[in-house]
Protein backbone atom coordinates (compact mmCIF):
# COMPACT_ATOMS: atom_id res chain seq x y z
CA UNK A 1 0.00 0.00 0.00
CA UNK A 2 1.12 3.52 -0.80
CA UNK A 3 0.14 6.71 1.00
CA UNK A 4 -1.20 9.47 -1.21
CA UNK A 5 -1.27 13.02 0.20
CA UNK A 6 -3.09 15.90 -1.47
CA UNK A 7 -1.34 18.91 0.04
CA UNK A 8 -3.80 21.28 -1.64
CA UNK A 9 -6.56 19.83 0.58
CA UNK A 10 -4.48 19.64 3.76
CA UNK A 11 -5.51 22.11 6.48
CA UNK A 12 -2.49 21.44 8.71
CA UNK A 13 -4.39 19.94 11.63
CA UNK A 14 -1.49 17.56 12.34
CA UNK A 15 -3.62 14.55 13.24
CA UNK A 16 -1.55 12.39 10.91
CA UNK A 17 1.66 13.29 12.73
CA UNK A 18 0.05 12.51 16.07
CA UNK A 19 -1.19 9.16 14.74
CA UNK A 20 2.07 8.01 13.16
CA UNK A 21 5.07 10.34 13.59
CA UNK A 22 7.41 7.85 11.89
CA UNK A 23 5.39 8.15 8.67
CA UNK A 24 4.14 11.75 8.65
CA UNK A 25 5.53 15.20 9.37
CA UNK A 26 4.42 18.76 8.63
CA UNK A 27 6.05 21.31 6.37
CA UNK A 28 7.63 24.03 8.51
CA UNK A 29 6.46 26.87 6.29
CA UNK A 30 3.05 25.73 5.07
CA UNK A 31 2.09 23.36 7.90
CA UNK A 32 0.86 20.82 5.36
CA UNK A 33 1.45 17.09 5.50
CA UNK A 34 4.79 15.60 4.48
CA UNK A 35 4.89 11.84 3.89
CA UNK A 36 8.16 10.44 5.25
CA UNK A 37 7.46 6.78 4.40
CA UNK A 38 5.42 6.33 1.22
CA UNK A 39 5.01 2.56 1.64
CA UNK A 40 4.75 1.79 5.36
CA UNK A 41 4.75 -1.75 6.67
CA UNK A 42 3.76 -3.52 9.85
CA UNK A 43 2.65 -1.28 12.70
CA UNK A 44 3.34 1.83 10.66
CA UNK A 45 0.71 0.73 8.15
CA UNK A 46 -1.90 0.49 10.89
CA UNK A 47 -0.99 4.00 12.07
CA UNK A 48 -1.19 5.26 8.49
CA UNK A 49 -4.67 3.73 8.10
CA UNK A 50 -5.75 5.49 11.29
CA UNK A 51 -4.33 8.80 10.01
CA UNK A 52 -6.23 8.43 6.73
CA UNK A 53 -9.44 7.79 8.64
CA UNK A 54 -9.15 10.78 10.97
CA UNK A 55 -7.76 13.36 8.53
CA UNK A 56 -10.27 16.24 8.86
CA UNK A 57 -9.76 17.47 5.30
CA UNK A 58 -9.60 14.08 3.57
CA UNK A 59 -6.14 14.92 2.22
CA UNK A 60 -4.79 11.41 2.82
CA UNK A 61 -5.63 8.15 1.09
CA UNK A 62 -4.13 4.70 0.57
CA UNK A 63 -3.52 3.26 -2.87
CA UNK A 64 -3.14 -0.43 -3.65
CA UNK A 65 -0.60 0.09 -6.46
Amino acid sequence: MRIVADTSRCVGAGQCVLSEPEVFDQDEEEGTVVVLVERPGGGELEGAREAVGICPSGALSLSED
